[in-house]
């Protein structure tokens, strides 16, 4: 099978004056279509910077990176823009909703800008928010919702226009424990039904649901383990802290 993320060599490097920091030194990684996969290290491991460049949100400074056939690494910021709204889902920790826009209006927007059939647009964000079950909030604003189900509005609004790849960056680190569970689910159901997911987690919890975990330290990928083992994995975590 044809890798659907192929990651070779990847480096960053940021620059502030004088200050040199290697976020990636030499990653490298393929990711099979269906696979979900999870990166846990610690803060400023690189594992935020590794999901942006795969997500074509930044630009390596040297290696490759191909998504879907895309040689993202030689792309334009215009041609970056175009494909991440026809391929690739985002879910951040913080929601990111539009706070001005409707519920509704916020799943619709990357579909809109995308230029789909309004119809057609309409009919999938109905469905996606009948799934998730906040249906009967599609008419509110992001401020009149809870945590967990504002983040239920950003994984429809990461689903609407279908994509090859959803990227989730600590999906869970801004919500209480039974809403991080009920989102963590909802990603597992869509795993199971063959989304490609790569999800950047801090918790063992949430790794556990992966197919298997990555994990990162210092800019470079120092092992790999299966998923579903959620004492392994902490335990690992914590081997690889000493």
């Amino acid at each position: 099978m044809t890798a659907l993320v192929h990651v070779h060599d990847l480096k960053k490097t940021y620059q502030t004056g004088s200050v040199r920091f290697d976020a990636l030194r030499g990653v490298s990684l393929g990711i099979e279509p269906g696979d979900f996969v999870a990166i846990m290290g610690e803060s400023g491991s690189g594992k935020s910077t590794l999901l942006h460049i795969v997500g074509g949100l930044d630009k390596p400074t040297t290696g490759s990176v191909i998504v879907a056939d895309q040689r993202l690494d030689r792309l334009s910021e215009k041609q970056l823009a175009l494909f991440r709204r026809a391929e690739i889902g985002f879910v951040f920790q913080f929601f990111n909703l539009v706070e001005n826009l409707s519920v509704r209006a916020n799943v619709e927007l990357p579909a809109l800008l995308e230029r789909r059939k309004k119809k057609e647009t309409r009919q999938r964000s109905c469905e996606l928010l009948e799934r998730l079950g906040i249906a009967n909030q599609a008419d509110k604003h992001p401020w009149e919702l809870s945590g967990g189900q504002q983040q239920r509005v950003a994984i429809a609004r990461a689903f609407i226009n279908r994509p090859t790849l959803l990227l989730a960056d600590e999906p869970t680190g801004n919500l209480d424990s039974t809403s991080g569970n009920e989102v963590l689910g909802i990603l597992r159901e869509f795993s199971d039904q063959g989304q490609t997911i790569l999800m950047v987690t801090h918790a063992a919890s949430a790794a556990a649901l992966a197919k298997y975990v990555l994990f990162i330290r210092d800019g470079l990928l120092v092992d790999r383990m299966p998923g579903g083992d959620e004492k392994a994995i902490a335990q690992r975590l914590l081997d690889l802290r000493k």
